[in-house]
């Protein structure tokens, strides 16, 4: 489960691009490329963004980077997304449609209405759908037609939604959410032993998942982790500890806002948007990364979040570009996996990837308490990517109205009309 590099076999050099290349992300991302270069020996990396002052200080740096830790790689970049994509073996998505001051809109207008206010979850979540999904099809059309082998690696959120539209589009595409290996990392630590020696049942849809078993060795330690680490595991969640210890596994961060809905809207009512945050701290990261003194990722940089997302990309990639079968936890079509959800379904767990794509493991029966709740967010994504692709206020409506966040016409009907007004520019039926 999202192995170590150690005992991979070396694979021919290869090209990789990143849509979104400009993001303050980036550097994360190609610390990880120089780090593992024996796990996906880069040969050429283009950075594509339309904001070319951004990429030029964005890519000194990865060049930079590259320099220090004696990566032999060619680092270009570029804001023709044609040119900079031709000849990828793999492009790797990290769009902000709008940028942070779209999510900050995102964050704030559902408060007024009593509902949470996130980027991925609720109407916030969906109005981020409705930016993106039809700029990631437009990319990924381009992409096959100029390279119809090349995958796809998205991890533009929302993850699910995206990547089911890039799925039901026939695109060769995995989806990549950085909380399991979080989760990884984290259990690791906390038991003292190596990542690569944690397996998790990680199961769900993205952004809604549990852990429901952790296992070293091919023991399920999670109840010893609830025991001796419950404080912790609970603090880092900011969900309290008897509720950890009644449901006995681990929740993602973001059952939270399920969880805890009102207490989480009264909470963000009283302080800045995680948007102002981010983009405060972008500006100086950037400010940073124009530093030619600067060949290493800055500290700064893991307040941006994307914690373990290089290691995380390194992996599929590599495992995408090859024939090694690693485990891995993937977004990807249900086809079976959980009886209840349709076939076209995208889950969040284990799976085999290789250079056919990623198949999900089997599933243990998933008790109900988290079916139900699995089932109905499938549903509401399926709405959700309706009204992406063919718009229309009453599909918004709709999709709005099957939330479990949401759920009730007056709140349905108001958060409509305040999404669409916020994102005029940005959907071209409105």
């Amino acid at each position: 489960m999202l192995p170590s590099p150690e005992g991979r076999n070396p694979r021919p050099r290869i090209k990789l691009a990143v849509v979104g290349g400009g993001s303050t992300y980036t550097p994360e991302l190609i610390d990880g490329f120089a780090r593992l270069r024996d796990v996906l020996p880069l040969e050429e990396l283009v950075l594509i963004d339309p904001a070319m002052d951004r990429l030029k200080m964005v890519g000194g740096l990865a060049r930079r980077i590259f320099a220090k830790q004696g990566h032999p790689g060619r680092i270009s970049w570029t804001d023709d997304l044609d040119a900079g994509i031709d000849g990828a073996d793999a492009v790797l998505l990290q769009l902000r449609i709008g940028g942070q001051a779209a999510r900050n809109q995102d964050e704030t207008w559902p408060l007024e209405c009593g509902c949470v206010g996130q980027e991925t979850t609720g109407a916030g979540g969906l109005a981020k759908a409705l930016r993106t999904v039809p700029v990631v099809l437009d990319i990924a059309e381009r992409v096959r037609r100029r390279n119809p082998d090349a995958w796809i690696v998205d991890f533009t959120n929302p993850v699910g939604i995206v990547t089911r539209a890039l799925l039901t589009h026939g695109h060769k595409a995995v989806g990549l959410c950085n909380v399991a290996i979080g989760f990884q990392r984290k259990f690791a630590k906390l038991l003292g032993v190596s990542p690569g020696q944690v397996e998790l049942e990680h199961v769900g849809l993205n952004h809604l998942t549990w852990e429901r078993s952790v296992r070293v060795g091919g023991e399920d330690v999670l109840p010893t982790l609830l025991a001796e680490h419950g404080d912790a595991i609970a603090d880092d969640l900011r969900m309290p500890r008897p509720l950890l210890e009644h449901l006995g596994v681990v929740p993602s961060y973001y059952l939270r806002y399920y969880y805890q809905h009102d207490a989480v809207v009264r909470e963000l009512r009283t302080k800045p948007s995680r948007a102002a945050e981010v983009a405060a701290i972008e500006q100086q990261l950037l400010a940073m990364y124009g530093d030619p003194a600067l060949d290493e990722k800055p500290e700064l940089l893991s307040r941006r979040g994307g914690a373990f997302y290089s290691e995380a990309a390194v992996a599929l990639t590599s495992s995408l570009l090859g024939t090694t079968g690693d485990v891995q936890i993937v977004n990807a079509l249900n086809n079976g996996t959980l009886p209840f959800l349709p076939d076209d379904a995208v889950i969040e767990v284990p799976a085999t990837v290789d250079a056919t794509g990623a198949t999900p493991l089997p599933v243990r029966p998933l008790e109900p308490l988290y079916a139900g709740l699995v089932a109905n967010v499938t549903a509401y994504e399926h709405l959700a990517l309706e009204a992406a692709l063919k718009g229309g206020r009453d599909r918004v409506f709709s999709a709005l109205l099957s939330h479990p966040l949401i759920g009730q016409i007056d709140y349905a009907d108001r958060l409509t009309d305040e999404l669409i007004a916020h994102n005029r520019e940005h959907l071209t039926w409105a």
